[in-house]
């Protein structure tokens, strides 16, 4: 842009500079839409990264390091047939001599921790040690494993006596040796500093092995001690196919590591191993394939064969680290295409509010480019100017909101964060522009009339419309058909995510089409009303700009991913609440292995928040007839335990048919499978205790509440021999019960389990949490973009609004009159989008529940106790958005005229004006 100075020279007039000085305000106001909208579209991919990562931490350390860590061993190979070349192999230069290389095998596809890593030699096969000092549960003989760990100082504190040393020239003829336990293993074994463990010997004599000292692990639970968990403290088992199931202790013997020839004069086959711990904190949830290929190679492929190469011909791999994996990916293969529906449909709105913002632009200067146009200016310049005047605003503005999500948000993949926000910066910067070249392709002076009763579709338009219904129709089907996408072939699938945006996007240039039919109706009829609020204000609704279809959009839209986020949180939340019911029955559960202390039950009862109590015998081992099977047997009051099944709505049963009469088979209430193997004759039924009962089933229920997921049978408590006296299960419904209270009571007897910890227990995962507060997050900021486009709506129409309302009270309009009009003025658009949005929300919750399930989401474990979560329709969240947009839009037509009314009629009325 230039001018001519009085010397005719020219001047060159800085065309962004001049602009942002003429209007600062609108400058600010675009950088901090532009700030906020890239802050949130960074912060999405980091967030989502960031519980992706703890999701599969979280995974790792619940599989614990016996699961996680790839074991390496080698045991004695064939052509190993001299006894000094094995025991050669077994001395610590042999066996750390390959550690480094097998440890850089995966290299940077499969990160390890050299901390918790170790390697050594251990026996393989149990060797009893008949000393009589030590522990014996059931007279059985202790059963040890010889473990020669390498780096046993650095992993833990040395609490009495000293760490072993190997004697010189150890051989697989040495008779003694020393060795060191965990404090766990000394007190459960009865072992002290000085006891000799004689283990037996092959063709030789046993080998005494002395305890010089007791050690203290320094992180029990990590990698180098719990991958084998015998290292850090004894276990009792039982001896196969005992009847009487006798136990006896195994533990573990920490010999140094020149100490292992010595093993092979024992029966206990020993062999190296190297353990190669994965560095749990340098995975990510995004690395999941190159994290799972790298670990297959080492269970059977190429790394595989190079460990055999570096190490031994015999090289084994072994660890469940792949199953891990397949449990994580399935986990978050269902979650992520319900966050991938939020993130689309916020971010649809997003940016129909940047395209509206340009818009609005672009009619505030309608009248300046239009002349600018007139005076000879090129689309192309036109075009350059503008995009210049936005980018030096939106590209710094874009730039703030990434840094400040990078600050927020720690962790993730910065290229994503880094697309996110450019493309932000770019729809800012371009919309203005386009706007421009759409409404000024041809030089003219004044518009045409763009009025929804007078625009007629043109065919580009209905090609557009009919090509957007069947994208839509084919996701509908898709999600119908198959569900959300999931696995690795979820990348192509987001179509199928963009269903409920496109099912807005559908509704919305539907109403557009219909909305003026009813206008054109109603214009006679309100012609003939008394007053001129009612005909004023329709008339002035009917001309409404025809290019209402984006504020349409926006709304639909967030109506439609607000309801439908509503509704995945809410069947989320009673899913959990479901299943929690079910996994305790009752509010809370007090619950003993034998029967309950008489008085339990009252001072139960006197807890805080506690409501009632049932009181419930349950034998677990009932025997009915043929002996091969058994079942529990609830004794209940029908009375309470009916009501409580109307409480939790878990079998709920008639009391009467269940009351003993005390003649006869007592009246029994069955699982269906129980109900199918015996019919409904009698039949007799052995206790735990070994009384006998007759029952007869009479009502057949899938579920109740004290046996919960079981097979099982109830009947009435009185008709038990010492029935009443018997409880082991007290069922407490309230609300909230104290669960210290509860504790306190049951003291040392019983067990206390309450819904409401059982509720927070199915929140297992940080993939989880962290995906319900992106998902509320994303819904959030959808509605905070819907209210924001409502607002760029009247804003848009806010300068005519003013003018009109100025004139009019030159006529004689009254302050209240004129509230009213620019109240009923609005009041079409938003009920338009009020009941729209309701009815296209209710309908694609409708037409995408049968494909969405919620059991991943909602518990942590695949097979949820309440079955399949489907998503439903949330009352709630389809009506209060809906009338939050009526209220918004009412209230700030009132707001506007209230401050017209108070601000002078001078600026509006003078001549001259484009309003």
């Amino acid at each position: 842009m230039s001018e001519r100075t009085p010397g005719g020279a020219r001047v060159a007039v800085p065309w962004v500079r001049t602009r942002l000085r003429s209007a600062p305000g609108a400058a600010a106001a675009l950088a901090v839409l532009v700030a906020v909208t890239a802050f949130l579209a960074a912060a999405l991919p980091l967030a989502v990264d960031r519980y992706g990562d703890a999701g599969l931490r979280r995974s790792l350390e619940v599989a614990g390091p016996d699961r996680t860590t790839v074991q390496l061993y080698a045991s004695r190979s064939d052509d190993v047939v001299s006894l000094d070349a094995w025991e050669a192999q077994l001395r610590e230069d042999a066996v750390r001599g390959p550690y480094a290389k097998l440890f850089a095998l995966p290299g940077r596809s499969l990160p390890l921790d050299p901390d918790q890593s170790s390697y050594g030699v251990r026996t393989t096969r149990r060797l009893a040690a008949p000393d009589p000092y030590l522990s014996r549960p059931d007279g059985l003989a202790p059963q040890f494993h010889l473990v020669t760990p390498s780096g046993l100082a650095g992993h833990s504190r040395l609490r009495e006596g000293r760490l072993p040393k190997a004697p010189d020239g150890v051989t697989a003829s040495t008779t003694a040796v020393e060795a060191a336990v965990t404090a766990e293993t000394a007190r459960k074994l009865n072992i002290e500093v000085g006891s000799v463990v004689h283990v037996p010997g092959v063709e030789r004599a046993p080998l005494a092995v002395r305890v010089t000292g007791v050690v203290e692990p320094r992180a029990p639970r990590q990698a180098y001690w719990s991958t084998t968990p015998v290292l850090r403290g004894p276990s009792l088992m039982t001896v196969p196919g005992d009847p009487s199931r006798r136990v006896f202790w195994v533990g573990a013997l920490l010999l140094p590591p020149d100490a292992a020839p010595a093993l092979l004069g024992t029966g206990g086959l020993p062999e190296r191993y190297w353990m190669l711990a994965p560095g749990v904190s340098a995975l990510h949830g995004y690395d999941l394939p190159r994290l799972t290929s790298a670990v297959a190679s080492l269970e059977a492929g190429p790394l595989l064969q190079r460990a055999r190469a570096a190490a031994a011909p015999t090289v084994e791999s072994e660890t469940s680290l792949d199953e891990v994996f397949a449990e994580y990916t399935g986990l978050r293969a269902v979650i992520g295409p319900l966050v991938a529906v939020a993130a689309f449909g916020t971010g649809t709105v997003a940016a129909v509010v940047l395209l509206m913002a340009g818009g609005l632009a672009a009619d505030r200067r309608r009248a300046e480019l239009t002349l600018l146009r007139a005076r000879g200016t090129s689309l192309r310049g036109l075009t350059g100017r503008l995009l210049a005047e936005t980018a030096v605003v939106a590209v710094p503005a874009a730039a703030l909101g990434l840094a400040a999500a990078r600050l927020t948000v720690d962790g993730g993949r910065l290229s994503y964060a880094v697309a996110a926000a450019g493309a932000v910066a770019l729809t800012a910067s371009v919309a203005l522009p386009l706007r421009a070249v759409a409404a000024h392709r041809a030089v003219r002076v004044h518009a045409a009339r763009d009025d929804l009763v007078s625009a007629r579709p043109s065919r580009r338009r209905t090609v557009a419309e009919l090509t957007l219904l069947t994208l839509a129709a084919g996701a509908v089907v898709a999600l119908r058909t198959r569900g959300t996408p999931d696995g690795e072939g979820a990348s192509g699938d987001e179509l199928v995510s963009l269903a409920p945006v496109l099912v807005g996007m559908i509704a919305a240039l539907v109403l557009v089409r219909l909305y003026p039919l009813p206008l054109r109706g109603l214009a006679r009829p309100a012609g003939r009303l008394r007053g001129v609020v009612g005909p004023l204000s329709l008339a002035r609704a009917g001309r409404t700009s025809g290019s209402a279809v984006l504020p349409l959009l926006a709304l639909l839209t967030a109506l439609t991913t607000a309801a439908f986020g509503g509704s995945v949180l809410t069947g989320v939340a009673d899913a959990r609440d479901r299943a929690a019911v079910l996994g305790v029955g009752a509010d809370a559960r007090v619950e003993g292995t034998q029967p309950l202390p008489s008085g339990l039950a009252e001072r139960v009862r006197r807890a805080p928040g506690v409501r009632d109590v049932t009181a419930v015998s349950v034998s677990y081992d009932g025997m009915p007839p043929g002996g091969r099977l058994t079942v529990p047997v609830a004794g209940v009051d029908p009375a309470g335990y009916a009501a409580l099944s109307r409480h939790t709505d878990i079998g709920a049963f008639d009391p009467d048919v269940l009351k003993a009469s005390g003649a006869g088979a007592l009246p029994a209430l069955a699982s269906p499978e129980i109900a199918d193997r015996y019919g409904t004759g009698p039949f007799r039924v052995r206790l735990e205790d070994g009384n006998d009962i007759t029952v007869r089933i009479v009502e057949v229920r899938e579920r109740t509440p004290v046996l919960a997921g079981l097979d099982f049978l109830v009947v009435d408590r009185s008709g038990l021999p010492d029935g009443p006296d018997r409880p082991t299960t007290l069922l407490v419904t309230g609300d909230r019960p104290d669960a210290g209270a509860l504790r306190e009571a049951a003291g040392g007897a019983a067990q206390v389990r309450l819904r409401a910890e059982q509720f927070a227990r199915y929140v297992d995962s940080p993939l989880q949490s962290g995906a319900e507060r992106v998902y509320t997050a994303a819904v959030a900021a959808g509605a905070g973009y819907a209210v924001l486009a409502l607002l760029l709506t009247l804003l848009r129409a806010a300068p005519e609004r003013a003018a009109l309302l100025a004139r009019l009270r030159t006529m004689g309009l009254t302050r209240a009159q004129g509230r009213r009009l620019l109240v009923l003025e609005s009041l079409p658009q938003a009920l338009l989008a009020a009941v729209g949005g309701t009815v296209t929300a209710w309908a694609a919750i409708r037409l995408l529940s049968p494909g969405i399930d919620l059991t991943a989401v909602a518990v942590s474990s695949s097979a949820s106790p309440a079955g399949r979560a489907a998503l439903r329709t949330d009352p709630v969240s389809l009506l209060v958005p809906a009338l939050a947009v009526v209220a918004v839009t009412v209230g700030i037509a009132a707001a506007q005229a209230w401050w017209t009314g108070r601000r002078g009629s001078v600026r509006e009325l003078r001549v001259g004006d484009d309003r």
